[in-house]
């Protein structure tokens, strides 16, 4: 036993328990109103399962929008699969929990920042990061949104996430 409690440790799984709920609910019950999320993740991580193509495109980290057209969202404990249709491509992808860097709802202006490698570092004796609300820093994400089925085909959008700042 440690002599000291790891609060940030504790955030972390009680955000990522957070994003399992949401989840869950719009795995059963859809989307509610104009709610969509946009959610980045590691494509790094070891038990990110995406196509390859998508891996060289995105060797690093990628973002996808759940909002008009997504398919077969199956939540699990570790983490969640979907299918997104990428121009006219469907790909299913898996991403576990512990890869989300960010996971942010604009609908309601709820955001979530996850340090990148956080449990990696504290692991090695360093300390972990408490998740931050997304906006907290001045930055762009990259944001490739899946299209739904019948939209015509054109190349990814990049959209700034300050639009989305208050």
């Amino acid at each position: 036993m440690t002599d000291s409690i790891d609060y940030g440790k504790l955030m972390h799984n009680a955000m990522r328990g957070l994003i399992r709920e949401v989840l869950s609910v719009v795995a059963e019950h859809g989307l509610p109103g104009e709610h969509h999320f946009f959610i980045t993740f590691d494509t790094r991580h070891a038990d990110v399962d995406i196509a390859p193509w998508l891996c060289e495109r995105y060797p690093d980290e990628m973002t996808i929008v759940m909002q008009q057209w997504f398919d077969a969202l199956q939540v699990g404990e570790d983490g969640f699969a979907v299918t997104l249709n990428f121009g006219d491509q469907p790909e299913r992808l898996h991403v576990p929990y512990d890869a989300i860097l960010t996971f942010v709802d604009p609908s309601v202006e709820f955001g979530l920042r996850f340090e990148a490698h956080a449990e990696a570092e504290a692991s090695e004796g360093g300390e972990e990061e408490a998740p931050h609300l997304a906006g907290e820093e001045d930055g762009e994400a990259d944001i490739h949104v899946a299209e739904p089925e019948d939209a015509p085909k054109k190349d990814a959008d990049v959209v700034s996430l300050d639009k989305f700042r208050k």
